[in-house]
């Protein structure tokens, strides 16, 4: 769990298997690769499995969310996250498809843009695979526009299939 005051929060997820194996195996090896590249990671939460939207009869997600630190600003950490996406066989088709690996920057210490990246993340709000992990890893985190916590937000969202920890 991260106490560390305001820091870089990324979700991470994938529902097919890579080079590096099953999907949780490729999103501890993606922290890794992270980390390799120069990118703190400070805490990362518990592996959750959702099931695939839309697409019910697709392999279930396994998602998590990590807080990390570096230097890089929001534009030049998207590139390198999409640059481990490749490196772990993310093709990017059709919205929604299964992937090895799909890495969002959720928020940016904070910042609020909409230039050439949105942040927040626009869908993080609407998003349960993403709120649950995120109040594990950060409990004190507040939307940077709606001031509400992740336990807040999660709240509001219309009953759906809740993420399962994994074991």
């Amino acid at each position: 769990m991260c106490r560390c005051g305001p820091v870089i929060l990324i979700a991470l997820g994938g529902n097919l298997a890579s080079a590096a194996g099953p999907p949780a195996e490729t999103l501890n090896r993606a922290l890794a690769r992270l980390e390799a590249l120069g990118v703190k990671i400070l805490s990362v939460s518990s592996f959750y499995e959702t099931p695939a939207w839309p697409e019910g009869a697709d392999p279930p997600f396994v998602n998590a969310v990590a807080a990390l630190k570096t230097a890089l600003q929001p534009v030049e950490l998207l590139d390198l996250l999409h640059g481990v996406e490749t490196e772990f066989g993310r093709m990017r088709s059709v919205p929604n498809a299964p992937r090895t690996l799909d890495i969002d920057l959720l928020d940016h210490d904070g910042r609020v843009m909409d230039d050439g990246i949105t942040l927040p993340h626009p869908r993080l709000a609407g998003r349960s695979f993403v709120l649950v992990p995120l109040a594990e890893v950060a409990p004190g985190w507040r939307h940077p526009v709606s001031g509400q916590g992740a336990g807040e937000l999660l709240a509001a969202l219309p009953d759906r299939d809740a993420p399962k920890k994994l074991a």
